[in-house]
């Protein structure tokens, strides 16, 4: 009893849903701080902040040959990234892309990637090394203290906490990334603009933020384009989240024959990827569709030059409405959008650009500190050697005769220190009074020992006066820098001036203010055609007077044929309780035997396995009242003109769970209401007795159903006339079926 007492005591008894969420917590943030999001110093998430700091641990200088992806990838996971091989070669290949950065850290060799969403060669096939502003902007004085290292995974090896990068990288380069409730997404500028207000904020902490907007005029993507919306960026950088609107840059060209043809000449930035062949598809349907009817033929004619994407049109055309229809019906105007979200002091902070720029500047000046320190340490411990020097080279005879006097060398080293004379021959009483009175450091003395003869030589002495007096200037220097903040900053300017004029570029994004488009669309001359839908769900619109001529053939080919006006929409109902709507115009017009093109890629259709119970025109529907019936059995009225909406997809009904729609129809001309159920119970009603109810009603019980029974079929009567179904290789007539009682269990035949 004692010892259960004792096990009972150790026991932690707590909620479940408390450990769950605490677990979950600490999950979240350690793929919001460890995997996703950027650190505002370096601006590199962890893993590319590892592969850049593992080439430079191998030696992939960018003066020395390329080493194989693979040793890369495979070092990196070995020894601090154990997440896989996929992750770190993507970053790595990411980082080597100049069309998805403004500032390519790696220079790869090989196939990696093209700006159309080509991937990049297998990491075995491919090679890389740093890039020259890698080496020297991102991971130099690593060997100076100027960062923090600390354990890997596994405790064996040490890594940078971040890397001495000496810009704003976070800015130059940008980042995306997707965390556990959040993301990132901050686009790349440019690095002159960058420094430059880096600068300003260093000679005035207090500037303000719009002055700021004076340097950096906005983003500058790698694959220029134009940010239209110039107004809009003060608020974006200010508050650190916004939509950016980009388009891609157009020229519109004359060729033979008094022919126009619109090129493409930059895209923007989100395109970047498939976007061009979805780019490309978007136009071919928009040709296909008859919204624009001038255009002969596009083709993507790009090269290592540049990007040139050529839409040739018809003679006549006018090219500068049809480049606004792209604009607003492609992603030739796309949005980017900017949250500017990164990790600081080890938590996530949605930044303005002012606040990322103070932040960096703190860094820049810790970096700058901890390398002076390091350098100064460095410099006070040369000074003390070459003062030891010195002063021996004065002494040098009495040195000498200590050395040869002595046992060995701690002998000699003792008495240099501290003038230990005991047990060493000296030839007179004078020398060993002098070597007495000799007290060197202990650097000092170890240095005089490992001293070479041929230091003695005149012009050797000279050389150490020299070395000696550039220390003395080193240090005054380093110790003016670390005690003087205006010094230190100025030393900090002109180090990113130097790398503005070395590495920087002309800015390749236009920024300007633009109005939306204007699109003058031609008006659509009302004509009656003639909607066909196949059993497989392909549809087209065929000419009246074409169907009228092979009426018995087409319907005998399709499921659904009616009349509709060519300015009207479509009416899909489908078991979901969804009703989709889509414009007559955007079904492609065919011949009677061509075939027609998939009702999904026209709607909203969520998945493949939603089925269309009814098709009509939406003019019928909004003029009367809709019937709609469910395989457990309920029933509705609704008002057609509820369904009138400029929303594609609307809620037809409300459905219970494991429900679905079986049937709807007009109920305009219908007097009475039949349900057939899987297990052979029928009913007949009024159809009076089914209330008229909003869409989103689920309706009410038309018939009761015994447990694992459904309704099979539904029909409204009257008007139409008397027909027959099979049930059970039997003829039943529904016209003939008592009329009861909405709700009852039913007949059985």
């Amino acid at each position: 009893m004692e010892y259960m007492r004792q096990i009972e005591d150790r026991i932690l008894r707590t909620d479940y849903s408390e450990i769950m969420q605490k677990n979950y917590i600490d999950y979240a943030m350690s793929v919001i701080v460890s995997r996703a999001l950027p650190d505002v110093r370096d601006g590199l998430k962890p893993v590319q902040r590892r592969v850049l700091y593992d080439m430079y641990e191998l030696g992939t200088r960018y003066d020395r040959p390329y080493r194989k992806s693979a040793r890369i990838v495979g070092d990196t996971m070995g020894k601090y990234h154990p997440h896989g091989d996929s992750s770190i070669y993507d970053s790595l290949v990411v980082m080597a892309q100049d069309f998805k950065k403004g500032q390519v850290l790696v220079d790869g060799h090989g196939n990696f990637g093209s700006i159309e969403g080509d991937g990049a060669a297998a990491m075995r096939y491919t090679e890389a090394r740093l890039m020259k502003i890698t080496q020297e902007v991102f991971l130099a004085d690593l060997d100076k203290d100027v960062v923090n290292f600390v354990p890997n995974f596994d405790e064996n090896e040490k890594e940078p906490e971040v890397l001495p990068v000496r810009v704003p990288n976070i800015l130059l380069n940008g980042s995306d990334g997707i965390a556990v409730g959040m993301a990132t997404s901050i686009p790349p500028h440019n690095l002159g603009e960058i420094i430059s207000a880096v600068c300003a904020y260093i000679e005035d902490p207090d500037i303000p933020e719009e002055k700021l907007f004076e340097y950096v005029k906005g983003p500058d993507f790698p694959t220029g384009g134009i940010v239209v919306n110039k107004d809009e960026l003060p608020r974006i950088y200010a508050e650190g989240t916004g939509k950016l609107r980009v388009r891609g840059k157009t020229v519109i060209e004359k060729v033979k024959g008094g022919k126009l043809q619109i090129v493409v000449t930059e895209i923007p930035y989100t395109m970047v990827g498939s976007g061009i062949g979805k780019f490309m598809g978007d136009v071919a349907q928009l040709a296909e569709n008859r919204v624009i009817t001038d255009i002969a033929d596009i083709s993507n004619q790009s090269s290592k030059e540049g990007i040139r994407i050529v839409i040739e049109l018809k003679k006549g055309a006018d090219a500068e409405n049809i480049r606004n229809i792209l604009y607003k019906k492609t992603r030739l105007e796309d949005t980017f959008g900017v949250n500017m979200l990164v990790v600081s002091d080890g938590r996530p902070e949605t930044m303005s650009l002012k606040r990322i720029i103070e932040a960096f500047v703190d860094f820049r000046i810790d970096i700058a500190n901890r390398k002076y320190h390091t350098l100064l340490e460095k410099d006070l411990e040369k000074k003390e050697v070459e003062e030891g020097l010195i002063e021996a080279c004065d002494v040098i005879d009495l040195i000498i005769e200590i050395l040869r006097g002595s046992r060995n060398a701690q002998m000699a080293k003792n008495c240099l220190i501290y003038g230990e004379t005991k047990d060493i021959s000296f030839k007179t009483k004078k020398s060993e009074k002098l070597a007495s009175k000799l007290r060197f450091t202990e650097r000092q003395a170890q240095a005089i020992l490992d001293m070479r003869l041929v230091k003695l030589i005149g012009l050797e002495v000279e050389a150490l006066i020299a070395q000696h007096e550039e220390t003395l200037r080193r240090i005054a220097h380093y110790e003016h820098l670390l005690n003087d903040y205006d010094a230190m900053s100025e030393d900090i300017i002109s180090d990113l001036k130097s790398i503005s004029r070395e590495y920087g570029r002309e800015r390749r994004t236009l920024i300007e203010n633009a109005d939306e488009v204007v699109i003058e669309e031609k008006q659509t001359e009302p004509e009656e055609v003639v909607f066909a839908m196949d059993r497989f769900g392909y549809v087209k619109i065929l000419d009246a007077a074409l169907y009228e001529k092979n009426r018995e053939a087409a319907e005998a080919d399709h499921k659904y044929i009616f009349r509709v006006m060519n300015t009207d929409k479509i009416g899909i109902f489908t078991d979901t309780g969804k009703l989709h709507t889509v414009k007559v115009q955007d079904i492609p017009a065919r011949r009677l035997r061509d075939k027609g093109v998939p009702i999904d890629n026209l709607t909203n259709f969520t998945n493949r396995t939603e089925d269309i119970v009814w098709v009509c025109p939406m003019e019928t529907i909004a003029g009367g009242r809709v019937f709609i019936a469910t395989k457990l059995g309920q029933v509705k009225l609704t008002q057609g003109a509820e369904f009138v909406s400029s929303v594609r997809t609307v809620a037809a009904t409300k459905l219970q769970e494991n429900d679905s729609v079986i049937m709807v129809g007009m109920a305009d001309t219908c007097d009475t209401v039949f349900l057939l159920s899987g297990m052979g119970l029928y009913i007949r009603f009024a159809l009076s007795e089914v209330p008229e109810m909003k869409k989103a009603a689920v309706g009410v019980r038309g018939i009761r159903l015994a447990e694992g029974d459904e309704v099979t079929a539904a029909y409204l009567l009257g008007g139409q006339g008397e027909f027959t179904i099979d049930y059970n290789s039997k003829k039943l007539y529904p016209g003939r079926v008592k009329i009861s009682k909405r709700g009852g269990k039913g007949t059985r035949r």
